[in-house]
């Protein structure tokens, strides 16, 4: 049986980070009720309003796309990583073993739209929809509406909401309501 839950960005509750340097609205944990030690895949939108490090996830791949704000730069101490995450709605993959750390790009907090999956168990394909698309089918997933407004298997979703599903392959037909519009996709399937 499919678990389709509709989330509207507005009202997903925001939990500060242990450092103090941003909050976390968690759009969905897998399997529920999981921890941040014992999740199979995760997906939020943090708001990154001071420089610092990441929170170090051994064993996780991560994927983040800036929403709103200047953005930031990610990088290691060591040089291996260092990317500039300025430009909206380009995903940028990376390790969560890797301690990364964090600088703002301009003045005011960043959005950011995170996926996190437990390396070895699940894989996630992050795409950013701008036309009519069908999105193969996926035991789990979530659908973001980043800009403008879609129809998701006919079903009406404004800017800022989203559909995520959990255990049940599902496939979606997506169709842009206007110019301009972009959708963010993601399948999680087995790694």
């Amino acid at each position: 049986m499919n678990h389709v839950h509709r989330f509207s960005r507005a009202a997903l509750p925001a939990t500060p980070w242990k450092n103090g340097g941003g909050t976390t609205q968690e759009i969905v944990s897998w399997p529920r009720g999981a921890g941040l030690e014992s999740f199979g895949w995760r997906a939020s939108i943090a708001t990154i309003a001071a420089a610092g490090p990441f929170s170090v996830f051994a064993g996780v791949d991560r994927s983040i796309m800036l929403l709103e704000g200047d953005g930031v730069r990610l990088y290691t101490q060591d040089g291996r990583v260092d990317h500039a995450l300025d430009v909206p709605h380009r995903p940028f993959a990376f390790s969560g073993d890797d301690a990364i750390d964090c600088a703002l790009l301009g003045g005011a907090s960043s959005n950011d739209f995170n996926i996190m999956t437990r390396r070895g168990e699940w894989r996630a394909d992050v795409r950013v929809l701008a036309h009519a698309s069908a999105i193969e089918p996926a035991p789990h997933g979530v659908l973001l509406a980043l800009r403008g407004a879609w129809r998701l298997n006919g079903e009406a979703c404004a800017e800022g909401e989203g559909l995520c599903w959990t255990d049940g392959a599902q496939a979606w037909q997506a169709v842009p309501e206007g110019e301009g519009a972009r959708l963010a996709a993601v399948r999680i399937v087995p790694a």
